[in-house]
């Protein structure tokens, strides 16, 4: 079970985007794709989406440990417990389960 899921709001605490906020878009391993954070430029071939090809902007994924979940608007750490017999969420600043 991941800290971080998809459709989580999370803040960059390191790097070239530091102190920026996005939704988290995918999670591979222990990468996340942040909306809006990290953009890199890409030359693209033409295809039948983009007939013109050329220089586009995408995200890049950003590694994990780089970003914290926000919870009720503050950035916060993530730890486990057992809530009977289901492994949930907690965040480590206020103690309230997050899912």
């Amino acid at each position: 079970m991941n800290k971080i899921k998809k459709g989580d709001i999370v803040k960059i605490i390191t790097g070239k985007d530091k102190g920026s906020e996005g939704k988290v878009l995918r999670v591979d391993e222990n990468k996340v794709l942040v909306e809006g954070c990290n953009m890199v430029t890409k030359h693209q071939k033409a295809s039948q989406e983009n007939p013109k090809g050329g220089i586009v902007k995408v995200e890049a994924p950003v590694d994990a440990s780089n970003v914290m979940l926000v919870y009720k608007g503050k950035p916060t750490r993530v730890g486990f417990k057992m809530d009977g017999d289901k492994k949930v969420r907690v965040a480590k600043s206020t103690g309230d389960v997050i899912d």
